[in-house]
């Protein structure tokens, strides 16, 4: 009895945790061709780590370059933002949070009177939460020679965010803000009693076949949010592969597909359209707007998520490079066209 407890035991943990592989397939020879030259010009970037391309449900392209191999985690700095976002649309519809909550309303004591926050959770969301400018260098250390972003001993995040001036109408105007993030998981983690980390872990990381992620904490146990998540590439495309699906993943809605079609779709404007620059197109629920169609998950120094719809594709890179507007657009002249 006690082996057959045991069986169906192991069992139940196997239908709960995903393959660790996505499926693997061939490219057509003219796709195959244009990654070959995408690798090739991958010279002119320093410091490309990684690329897969996934389409139509299978992996049909991976490179690693030098050190980095597929069983290596790397640092997703602000793809960590994506992976915050989904969490907040979990707990949303789980009844726990919603997009209109007032962040001054989780953290009364923190609050300031001479300096009163509006905004809401889907401000912080769109990064419009009315200041001028973010305070996440209040907070946070980069060394950019070790490739790694981390917090001051015992500093205050949300009190750093509350002491920063809000001085526009919450919702109106586009300042980018790592530390409003961070908030989103404070949030999230008053409304679940859980880190983002440990409340994605049953509901997404596990499904998804992810095993054991980092991701940076404060000194009262909240996940970063806005940085600090180590995944692997493979984790990067099942997570390219899911949005892709609105969602879903193996018959299972794991993020629900209207808040996949929201955190994909432009809410707010972040520059002339038409402009050469790959962020002037729009921003989601923590995600950036493509130029040539769908959105993509970013973060410094070249790591990314990229969802195209119309392809139904998704092509993940990582990288530690200062040429990130080269390194996408590399992907649109080389890739894009032969998907």
């Amino acid at each position: 009895m006690k082996k057959t407890l045991l069986i169906i035991a192991a069992a139940l943990a196997a239908a709960c945790t995903g393959p660790r592989e996505l499926p693997r397939a061939s490219a057509s020879p003219e796709l195959e061709a244009a990654f070959q030259t995408f690798i090739d010009s991958s010279k002119v970037i320093d410091s490309l780590h990684s690329i897969m391309i996934v389409k139509d449900g299978a992996v049909v392209g991976e490179h690693f370059f030098g050190e980095w191999t597929p069983d290596k985690p790397h640092p997703m700095f602000s793809v960590s933002k994506t992976f915050t976002s989904s969490a907040v649309g979990m707990a949303i519809a789980e009844g726990k949070m919603s997009l209109g909550d007032r962040v001054s309303d989780y953290f009364p004591d923190k609050t300031l009177p001479d300096n009163p926050c509006e905004a809401t959770v889907k401000d912080l969301l769109t990064m419009s939460c009315g200041q001028a400018k973010e305070a996440t260098y209040s907070v946070l250390h980069r060394d950019n020679g070790q490739m790694v972003a981390y917090l001051g001993e015992g500093v205050d995040c949300q009190g750093a965010f509350f002491a920063e001036p809000f001085v526009y109408e919450p919702g109106t105007r586009f300042v980018y803000n790592s530390l409003g993030t961070y908030m989103l998981s404070a949030m999230l983690t008053k409304a679940t009693g859980e880190s983002v980390l440990d409340y994605l872990t049953p509901r997404l990381f596990e499904p998804l076949g992810i095993e054991k992620p980092e991701w940076e904490a404060d000194c009262n146990g909240i996940s970063a949010g806005g940085w600090g998540l180590w995944l692997k590439t493979e984790d990067l495309a099942k997570m390219g592969l899911l949005l892709l699906q609105k969602g879903k993943w193996h018959g299972k809605q794991l993020i629900p597909a209207d808040w996949v079609e929201q955190m994909g779709s432009k809410q707010i404007s972040t520059g002339p359209e038409g402009s050469p620059s790959n962020w002037a197109y729009g921003y989601g629920f923590q995600t950036w707007r493509n130029k040539t169609e769908g959105f993509r998950a970013d973060g410094a120094g070249g790591q990314f998520i990229l969802v195209l719809p119309s392809k139904n594709a998704a092509v993940i890179i990582t990288a530690w490079t200062a040429t990130t507007q080269l390194e996408l657009d590399l992907v649109w002249d080389l890739i894009y066209p032969y998907l």
